[in-house]
């Protein structure tokens, strides 16, 4: 997969507290650029940002550092055994990882944009640790909250997985190790997406790592956590408002777009101005509308008080 990126990105596996995190990234090699945490979603890796990696160095160059880790229980990165309460995938967990794996560079404050998943991750992130984060981009998400409380026949339906996941192990990782392709496949398949707009390089990757049974109840309790302790912390924190601008987006084709009001949705979350809307292509945003996210990152990503301008 190295050469979905550029040369001068490191793939390196770092410690971070419990778990060993796999993550490419660029640092060092400017460095007054800004930090840029990116975080995938679910069934993907780091590779899910390689065209806006490209696209962020042709049209900035040398303006932004790139950190672009798997997330815990994903890709190359530890896989921790679940637990009763599905504390190891909590996204409180998931973002304490990623905060340490900031600070382990140096960097204390810091952009985030967050896909799926990871911003889901990304929130938690950012409600936590709200000194670390000034601006927070969330990509075809609704909260979590918000979407479990909605649910309808139509939702359940469209997003089966969030229903399918969450079932007691090892129920859905028997299912999906019977033929983790097939379903890989088909999952990439879905949300207003085809998997057509993903290059075969980054496809392979997705499903070397998908095949991987840790891989797979990972995910599952990934899925559990946010039908679980997820929603007692996002209960517990109701009248907690993030404190960085944010920004949204989503795909016009998918799900959240039908079912959903993202900037209405994450408004009532935010004290801060939230921005944003729709993409004219599905839920796969990195990788089927990079020239628009990238825009939009370069309008949004403003370095304030250290003199830098947005594009």
């Amino acid at each position: 997969m190295s050469d979905l990126f550029a040369p001068h990105f490191t793939l390196e596996r770092r410690r971070v507290g419990e778990v060993t995190l796999n993550v490419r990234h660029d640092v060092g090699r400017q460095p007054d650029a800004l930090p840029v945490l990116l975080l995938h979603g679910f069934p993907q890796t780091h590779a899910i940002w390689h065209r806006v990696a490209v696209l962020l160095e042709a049209q900035a160059p040398g303006r932004y550092t790139l950190v672009m880790p798997d997330l815990r229980g994903y890709g190359d990165s530890d896989k921790p055994a679940g637990d009763a309460e599905h504390v190891a995938y909590s996204k409180r967990a998931m973002a304490a990882d990623m905060h340490a794996l900031m600070s382990s560079f140096g960097f204390e404050r810091y952009m985030v944009c967050g896909h799926d998943r990871g911003g889901r991750v990304a929130h938690r992130l950012a409600l936590d640790t709200p000194r670390a984060v000034e601006r927070l981009m969330l990509l075809d998400i609704s909260p979590t909250l918000t979407m479990y409380e909605r649910t309808t026949m139509e939702f359940a339906r469209l997003y089966y997985h969030w229903f399918f996941l969450i079932q007691p192990a090892p129920l859905p990782e028997r299912l999906i190790g019977a033929d983790p392709r097939v379903y890989l496949r088909t999952k990439l398949s879905s949300l207003g997406s085809s998997a057509s707009l993903f290059d075969p390089r980054a496809f392979a990757e997705y499903e070397r790592c998908f095949a991987d049974p840790a891989a797979i109840h990972a995910m599952c309790e990934d899925y559990r956590a946010a039908a679980t302790i997820d929603l007692e912390h996002d209960r517990a924190d109701a009248d907690q408002r993030l404190a960085c601008p944010v920004h949204v987006l989503w795909g016009a084709r998918g799900v959240v777009h039908r079912l959903f009001t993202p900037l209405a949705d994450w408004q009532a979350k935010c004290a801060a101005a939230v921005t944003g809307g729709p993409t004219p292509g599905g839920h796969y945003i990195p990788e089927e509308s990079p020239e628009l996210l990238v825009r939009a990152m370069q309008a949004f990503f403003v370095d304030i008080g250290r003199g830098k301008n947005s594009a």
